[in-house]
């Protein structure tokens, strides 16, 4: 197993997997093993609350609502929706009732540098 830093600081392993599971894809690939990174572990970005730094705006989930329409109304990028449903740890949309509070994590710049 090598270990390496990537960019956003995250530390993950890369692993050969040669397992009996992928035994006939490694056979008509003529191939020995396959080359992975270990899954990235996410901590609640509820932990950055403590952090000065990051401000919450509340919104209370109406009909129509969908993250990708959040994340484009609050950080001009619909497709960072998912820090919306990591930070309230909800992570689909079937997840949320009617009037639910959801917080929404800002400045989106310096929650990504955190992630």
């Amino acid at each position: 197993m090598a270990y390496i830093d990537t960019k956003r600081r995250r530390k993950r392993f890369i692993f050969t997997n040669d397992k009996g599971l992928y035994e006939d894809i490694l056979r008509r690939k003529k191939i020995r093993n396959i080359r992975q990174f270990s899954t990235l572990s996410l901590s609640s970005l509820r932990n950055l609350r403590s952090t000065n730094n990051i401000n919450e705006v509340t919104h209370i989930w109406k009909t129509g609502d969908r993250y990708y329409k959040l994340a484009n109304q609050y950080y001009g990028r619909p497709e960072l929706w998912w820090v919306i449903a990591l930070y309230n740890q909800k992570p689909t949309e079937g997840h949320i009732r009617l009037g639910n509070v959801l917080r929404i994590p800002m400045p989106i710049e310096l929650v990504l540098y955190y992630l």
